[in-house]
């Protein structure tokens, strides 16, 4: 009976001494710091800013030389091939486009190079000089990366346009900038051509199709544009080699035009040395990230988040396939019935996400469970309760043989929706809940890492760690970064508050970039240089700092709004706290400085509405129909009303009136961001009638 007690025990007290220590880890650690006086943290284990983690490199271009010699018979870039498209009309009349894609097709690290080298050559053969920029605007595909590799080796700067962008953007990107070559793929070059008479310095355009848009002949007839396939330009670099014309560290690698939440976009201007810190300081807190992993790309590559980890999978020797939110599982919008998804098909181990495409995952599992019903529900909610008590330390038996057995039971099953592989998730771009945080954690049974970056700095700035088990917060320093609070006495934010220092974050390192082109006046606003040498960048964003040195973001400077009677308003806190209803695809919180109370634009999610419907016997003829029932928009807003007061928030914060919308908002219509930022200037001007009508 003893030899039984200390089987049981010994293991129980070495699991509550090993969670308490991760609990009361140090994972930043106070610095002094020069500049604006503040509160600042460093990463634990680096006193000075990362750099580079490779000896002797200081440019990106140096890194994937470097990389492409030491792998050369590796995998680097897969693509699906595209067997068939079919077109099929869904129940409401709306014509649909669905992919049969093949499997994965590789491209090795010396085949990559080759073609890297042949096509920068080509690119300076075809005219592309010196100092004049290229733009790249295009989906996130192999030919992408390779354009940009290319573009390094002959130092040319790259200006990169997410393929979301609506005319007006598109021409002042291209225009502000002075692209004189633009890269595309024939879905956007027939959309430059239809602007083609606004460009104003446009000379080559490079398309990564073979096949050319029908509208190529209505090309402005006073324009000389040479228009050309990427193969073509491929093979006459191979035929007409030229040697590299290798940039340093502090040129400048790329011009990111921000996809804009309000206003035009404003070009980010990153140098090598930038964009390498980032990608060095992520090196040392993946664990065991080496050449043995695969990257799932979907994600923007306009968006330093995707740039940035292809750049980091690309160094280690791992391979990276291509795919697209829409044909990213088995039930994606634009998958064919019976045809793989891309995380089936590649069975990643590795990927970057948004906080959007993790609720949909999580929403999709849900609906599936509900679908099942029964015993498969009832052991899907035991299995959860249990994960759930074991990673908030209240249930040691979670853990061990209990953790196999759900695991095999239950979550194997889920797993396989990306693949069965995953071992380790980046999330960023904007906040992720903590119900999706936990969620995806327990199902897909990897490490959800919060990221937290701008694309002024590069994408760094903070990072959970992977054993960091704790939600709503964004982790420590990256090893490239210091981070500072400074009080913001107008919010109510300071240093000095307890039980943590508050305030606004800024960020400083070898990271933050150069500032905005051709906008000097806006760069000297967010960018200082202290005394010590060091640039620093300030978010606009509100944080805190836990004991252990980990950053939450808890307001937004530019999001408050002072209600009629004194009350202020975070709109992003309260849209993150109601994201939580299953009712909720998409939430804008409005709130006007002549009312009392708040109001919500909610796009409602389908399944959720009509299994609502379904359940209570409610008719309808279609969705619109019943987005606009008095019964249906009273259930959203008590779940809404529920939600909140989960979240503590005060009665003033909770929506008094709400209208629910029927279409989703997507970066095609450009009400949010590529990154699915709400662009909240945009949504208000289309939807004024509807807010109007809220208030009266």
């Amino acid at each position: 009976m003893s030899a039984y007690i200390v089987g049981v025990l010994v293991p129980l007290v070495f699991t509550f001494i090993l969670r308490n220590s991760k609990k009361d880890k140090r994972r930043g650690l106070p610095v002094d710091v020069g500049g604006e006086p503040g509160y600042a943290i460093r990463n634990r284990r680096f006193t000075d800013p990362v750099t580079s983690a490779w000896e002797g490199i200081s440019t990106l271009a140096e890194l994937f030389e470097q990389a492409c010699r030491q792998h050369p018979n590796k995998r680097l870039l897969g693509t699906r091939k595209l067997i068939s498209r079919e077109t099929e009309v869904s129940v409401d009349g709306r014509s649909l486009e669905k992919l049969h894609l093949g499997e994965y097709e590789w491209l090795t690290y010396r085949k990559t190079f080759e073609a890297v080298c042949s096509f920068a050559s080509g690119l300076a053969q075809l005219g592309h000089k010196s100092g004049e920029r290229v733009a790249i605007y295009a989906d996130t595909r192999e030919e992408w990366f390779i354009a940009l590799q290319g573009c390094f080796r002959r130092n040319f700067s790259v200006v990169t346009i997410y393929s979301s962008l609506g005319e007006e953007a598109l021409c002042y990107s291209l225009n502000e900038a002075k692209a004189t070559t633009v890269i595309c793929g024939s879905k956007e070059l027939k959309k430059l051509v239809d602007i083609s008479g606004q460009l104003d310095t446009v000379e080559r355009v490079i398309c990564m199709d073979d096949e050319q848009p029908s509208n190529l002949s209505l090309v402005d007839r006073s324009l000389t544009w040479n228009i050309t396939s990427m193969a073509e330009v491929e093979k006459l670099g191979r035929e007409n080699p030229i040697e590299p014309d290798l940039p340093l560290g502090t040129d400048v690698a790329v011009i990111m035009y921000t996809s804009g939440s309000t206003g035009l976009p404003k070009g980010v201007m990153m140098t090598h040395a930038n964009v390498l810190a980032t990608v060095s300081a992520v090196m040392t807190i993946v664990p065991d990230l080496g050449s043995k992993e695969v990257y799932l790309a979907y994600l923007p590559l306009a968006h330093i988040l995707e740039l940035a980890a292809e750049n980091v999978i690309a160094a280690v020797g791992s391979a990276i396939g291509y795919g697209s939110p829409l044909t990213l599982t088995d039930t994606s919008n634009k998958i064919m019935k019976g045809t793989k998804g891309d995380a089936t098909a590649l069975s990643p181990t590795v990927m970057t996400a948004v906080p959007a495409i993790l609720d949909r995952v999580r929403d999709g599992v849900r609906k599936k469970v509900e679908v099942k019903g029964g015993l498969s529900k009832n052991l899907f909610n035991l299995a959860y309760s249990r994960r759930l008590l074991a990673i908030n330390g209240s249930w040691f038996g979670g853990w061990g043989l209990e953790k196999l057995l759900w695991d095999f039971l239950v979550f194997r099953k889920i797993r396989a929706i990306l693949g069965g592989r995953i071992r380790f998730i980046l999330s960023g771009g904007a906040p992720l809940s903590g119900d999706t945080q936990r969620f995806i954690n327990i199902c897909l049974g990897a490490p959800i890492s919060q990221g937290y970056g701008l694309t002024e700095t590069c994408a760094g700035g903070t990072f959970s760690e992977f054993d960091d088990t704790s939600v709503g917060r964004v982790g420590a320093p990256l090893p490239c970064s210091f981070i500072k609070l400074i009080d913001w006495p107008e919010g109510g934010y300071l240093t000095a508050d307890s039980p943590m220092p508050r305030g606004e974050i800024v960020i400083g390192g070898p990271n933050v970039t150069l500032g905005y082109f051709n906008n000097e006046a806006k760069t000297r606003e967010v960018y200082k240089v202290d005394e010590r040498g060091m640039r620093w960048f300030y978010t606009g964003d509100i944080g805190q700092f836990h004991a252990d040195g980990c950053l939450e973001i808890i307001d937004r400077k530019k999001d408050i709004v002072k209600l009629q009677h004194g009350e202020y308003v975070s709109l992003g806190k309260v849209e993150a706290a109601l994201s939580v209803s299953s009712y909720v695809d998409n939430i804008m919180i409005h709130a006007d400085p002549f009312h009392s109370y708040c109001v919500a634009l909610v796009v409602v999610s389908h399944p959720a509405l009509e299994e609502w419907a379904s359940n209570t016997g409610t008719p309808y003829t279609d969705f619109t129909e019943l987005c606009e029932r008095e019964d249906a928009v009273k259930e959203v807003h008590s779940s809404l009303v529920k939600a909140a007061k989960s979240a503590r928030l005060d009665k003033f914060e909770i929506p008094g009136k709400i209208k629910l919308l029927h279409d989703p908002w997507t970066p095609e219509f450009g009400l949010v961001t590529a990154a699915l930022k709400l662009k909240r200037d945009v949504i208000r001007r289309a939807f004024s009638e509807e807010l109007s009508r809220l208030y009266s």
